[in-house]
């Protein structure tokens, strides 16, 4: 039983940190990638389809992404999904090509992303300990229904400590890198 809930807990403290590798792919620097379009939706016959399903997209160059709808009438509706959406990018179309350039970021809005980066952190931490406090809540549990001693809930509760203090450390690393990242001109 003790195996079991830690391995559960594990998995989804892994989930909450995948779920913050997540976020952190959507907030971009100053250099384009193709993840950065990943949850752009197209109105694609009356039903919001993800971009990556209607288009092909490519880097173009460093600071350029391209899209290449599959349908020639889906570029108005493409480019208008890119443009309303909360990235501020401006693309523009080129024959059968969207090119979507990135533009550079001002001092400003750097702090700004550093800002919405580590509240996105600090939603994964808590993620992580509400976890923790969930397992620990199990524990007691199961030692009021004398399921376990007190000696090996003790030693769950150490294990259960050390893995949400391996996922916070793991947020911090991540968190870290994307601000070096942003800072980088």
């Amino acid at each position: 039983m003790l195996a079991e809930l830690r391995k559960t807990t594990e998995q989804k403290m892994g989930k909450s940190i995948e779920a913050f590798k997540g976020d952190l792919s959507r907030v971009r620097t100053g250099r384009a990638h193709t993840g950065l379009l990943d949850h752009v939706s197209v109105d694609y016959y009356g039903t919001p389809t993800p971009l990556a399903q209607v288009a092909k997209i490519i880097l173009l160059d460093a600071r350029t992404i391209g899209v290449a709808p599959f349908e020639k009438k889906l570029i108005p509706a493409v480019e208008k999904a890119i443009r309303e959406s909360d990235l501020g990018l401006n693309p523009a179309t080129a024959g059968d090509t969207i090119r979507v350039p990135m533009p550079s970021l001002t001092e400003e809005r750097r702090k700004e992303l550093i800002k919405v980066v580590r509240h996105e952190a600090e939603n994964a931490r808590v993620a992580v300990r509400n976890l923790r406090r969930d397992a620990n809540h199990h524990l007691k549990e199961a030692l009021r229904r004398k399921e376990v001693s007190e000696n090996d809930e003790r030693r769950a509760q150490d294990d259960v400590q050390k893995l949400t203090d391996r996922s916070i450390g793991e947020i911090d690393k991540l968190l870290q890198q994307k601000e070096t990242e942003l800072m980088a001109v």
